[in-house]
This record gives structure tokens, sequence and C-alpha cells, in this order.
């Protein structure tokens, strides 16, 4: 696929990082020409050093014959201007474009043909929100991952000894569980994968993906590990557009204090939230914290666009008795280094978001792709089609189909609705109003052997290695001849 990335930051740099190693033909256009030149160094990719939203720039791209335009530069109206370019001008297939305004996104008519020509819009901020907001709902959950509008979930925990599974074999969890259906689909253990088996035995320390029906996770959750205390109070550092969001969306529920070193900011959001207490300060200022009871926090999160400052105010709320801490970090080797340490959870916004992107990269129908393990394994949703003839999946039990070493299938989604014709932000929306709507007929299957699949199921599946994504995304495609 011929692809052309406009803005060469973190999104832009990840997305490309994970698409050039799919052998797609990569074009990076920024205006920054070093920047663009350690990617070159990097990856195997063509850099063109331009605005992206003019013509010029666009044509040297190779925009005539482009699959595809992702605009994920820093400015929205760059990012509009330059679908509606490859529209008009180069009838560009598919426009995807970062838009982080509340403004633009209030009104989805934006993005439509007759306007600026995106068909799907992405919001990183709104993505990491979410993302957050459902480590506050599961506090001993290193990730939540909804598939199915929510119908399904894929959680990451780490196992500790104390929990009812820890120290014996996978087969036991039904026994453990026996009016809820759930299946492991990996364990890291030390940062090497485990293929789970029934005889396979969950030691202390092991991360543990399992995935169930969205009601059943806290009853599986509890047999990894002692639960945590719900949350109540949440401090954030930083009341940039990810920490206000996450205001916003959480004071409803908790009790939540915002720490803001810049005092005009601090006296905005004052204004603008209602149920949240906003404080002007540093947030690595220990008297500071030591003053706003730091220690009686139940989750502290660091969202300042400062890696340096997110590490060292987590590090510090961990030490002063923050029960839980969370640090954003831009630089993927920071996050490696300090995930698991002192620090609870480190997040990179672009590993969070690319998985948006990704679904509409893949091959094949896919509904939704998630990033797992800060990119080095992955979590999809694939959409079966074609009869037992035509398809390699479907009409055939699972223990007869031929997946790669390292895949897994773990639970079936019977009875979707489809969602086509829907386009831009609207897109999640409009298909959780469907799903409401027919609520009865939609079923969740956890994967056994002898689960057979069927035309138009959704099929979840884990992939421990990112490099078998091409061969599972063969096995789903539909022999030439299907109508």
């Amino acid at each position: 696929m011929k692809i052309i990335i406009l803005g060469a930051g973190q999104v832009g740099s990840s997305v490309a990082e994970s698409l050039v190693s799919e052998a797609n033909d990569i074009t990076m256009v920024d205006v920054d020409s070093k920047r663009l030149a350690l990617l070159q160094d990097r990856f195997d990719l063509r850099a063109v050093v331009g605005n992206a939203s003019h013509p010029s720039v666009l044509v040297n791209a190779g925009a005539y014959d482009a699959d595809m335009v992702l605009a994920v530069t820093g400015h929205d109206e760059t990012n509009l201007v330059a679908c509606k370019l490859a529209a008009t001008l180069f009838n560009t297939p598919t426009k995807i474009a970062r838009i982080r305004s509340a403004e633009y996104l209030a009104h989805s008519e934006i993005f439509s043909t007759q306007n600026f020509c995106v068909d799907f819009a992405i919001c990183p901020e709104q993505i990491l929100t979410e993302y957050i907001e459902k480590l506050v709902e599961f506090p001993e959950a290193l990730q939540v991952l909804d598939f199915a509008a929510g119908r399904v979930r894929l959680v990451a925990v780490r196992a500790l000894k104390g929990g009812a599974l820890v120290g014996q074999q996978l087969q036991q969890l039904r026994k453990h569980v026996p009016n809820v259906d759930t299946r492991v689909a990996a364990i890291f253990r030390k940062d090497r994968p485990i293929i789970p088996e029934g005889n396979t035995v969950i030691e202390d320390e092991d991360e543990v993906f399992f995935i169930a029906a969205a009601e059943d996770i806290r009853t599986v959750m509890r047999e990894l590990r002692s639960m945590d205390k719900p949350v109540k109070h949440v401090m954030i550092a930083g009341g940039g557009k990810i920490g206000k969001r996450l205001g916003e969306t959480l004071e409803k529920d908790y009790q939540v204090r915002i720490i803001e070193h810049n005092y005009q900011v601090s006296e905005r959001l004052a204004g603008e939230l209602s149920n949240t207490l906003v404080l002007h300060g540093d947030a690595t200022d220990e008297k500071l914290l030591e003053s706003e009871n730091v220690a009686e926090m139940d989750m502290f999160c660091a969202l300042t666009n400062d890696d340096e400052n997110n590490i060292m105010s987590a590090l510090l709320a961990k030490r002063m008795g923050a029960h839980k801490v969370i640090a954003l970090i831009n630089r993927s080797a920071y996050v490696d280094l300090v995930q698991g340490s002192r620090i609870d959870i480190a997040i990179s916004p672009a590993q969070v978001t690319i998985g948006s992107l990704l679904a509409y990269v893949r091959h094949g129908d896919v509904a939704a792709v998630h990033s797992l393990r800060r990119g080095a394994a992955e979590a999809l949703e694939l959409v079966a089609h074609g009869d037992a003839k035509s398809s390699n999946v479907v009409g055939r039990k699972i223990e007869n189909i031929k997946l790669p070493k390292g895949a897994t299938i773990g639970a079936i989604v019977r009875g979707l609705p489809k969602s086509e014709g829907i386009f831009g932000e609207n897109l999640i929306a409009e298909q959780e109003k469907i799903l409401r709507k027919s609520d009865s007929s939609i079923r969740v299957i956890i994967a056994h052997h002898d689960t057979i699949i069927e035309q138009e199921d959704h099929v979840i599946l884990f992939v421990v290695n990112r490099k078998m994504i091409r061969e599972v995304e063969k096995l789903f495609q539909v022999n030439v001849g299907f109508l």
C-alpha cells in the first residue's frame, strides 16, 4: 500500500515505524528537514520537506497514486486542508486526519464529502483520556482494551502472590470461576511470551492477558491477584488538553485535583471544571504534594508535556505514598526504562493512538486494532467473510485453523451489525447506537478448540509478535471469486 504520512512528530513517526516494517511504501512530509533526515536514517522511507497543505508538496510526495493520506501534523487546519486537497485534486481513496480541537469534533458535518472530505478523524487526546479512564476504573490492570464497542474486553494484569490461580495450572481457571467463560490469550514472563496451554502454571509477576465479556472482567481478575480498593481520590499533574479532558471525565465520579504550573491555564481550568480542585504549582514540588495529601491519592496521573517532569513527579508521588502512579512518556526509550519500576504504568501516547490508525491500514476487514506491550504485540478484531469453500476460517473449528505460531483466537462476537456508510469521528458513536438497539441478537463466544467460526463473525485475536500480522491477515482474506 502506498501511504503518505503528513507530520513527522511522535504520532507520525510511530505510525511510520509500524507500517514500514509491514512492507508498505511510505512517504513522510514535514517542514523539519532534520527530523526527516533522522527518520530516513532509521527507516526505509521517502522524505519530502514542505508544508503538508501545499498542493506542490503533495505532488512531490506522490499523491496522484497514493492509496492513503494520514494527516497527523500538530495543526488541525493543515490536516483538514490536506485531506480536502487529497480528495479534490488527487482522488485519494482514504483520508485520515488528526483533529485535536473539540470545536471541530463537535460538528461532524465538517468532515463530510461536501466539506473537508475526511473519511476518519482521530483525536489522540480523547483516545488517551478514555485509555486512562479505564485504568482508573480497573486500578489492578496494566491495560484494558475494548472490542465490539465494549462487549468484550482484553485485560492485562500482573499476577501477584496471594491470587487464587498463582502457582496453579490454567486448566484450574474453570473450576475457580465455573459460571464465567474466559480465556488467557497470552502470558509474558520476564518479557518473554508464553503460549498458554492447559498445563501452563501462572507464576508470581507474570503479565497475564485474558479476554472475557465486559461484565465478567472483575470476577476473573480476582483469581489472578488480590483486588485493590476502588479509586476515589485522583491527582492529575498537568492541565493541558489531556489533563483537562481527564478531569472533565472523572470529576462526576471521583474526587479530582489538578496541579498546573501555568497561572493563566490554572485560572481558566478553575472556571471550566465544575467539581475539580485546580492548584497552581509545580507537581515536582515535594512541599506542595505533601500539603495536598498526595499520600491519600489512590491514583496519581502525570500528564504534562515534559517527559522528565512526568517521571520525576510520578516517582516522587509514589515515594510519598500515592497508591498507584501513571506517567505519560513520549520517548519510547524512556517508556521501556521505567515500565515496571516504581512507576506502575508508563504510557506512550503514540502507541495508544496508533491502533486507531492501523485499523484502516490493515488488509482485510479489520474492525479494531490495539497495540500491546509498547508495540511488541497486537490485538485485532477481524471480520470473517466468505464460506467454507472461499475462506480459510469460515465453517472451521478453531483447532483446524492454521494460525501462525504465537497467534491466539480469544473470542468471537456474533450478530454485530455492519457500520457501512458511517464516516468521520462519528463512526464509533453511531456503531454503539446501533449495538444498543440490537442487544438481544449479539452473542459473545469465548473461543475454545471446537468453536466453529461463522460468516460475518468478529474474531478477536492476540498476536505476540507483530511480524505475524501479515500471515494472520492473509488467513482471513477471501479467495478470488467470492461475491
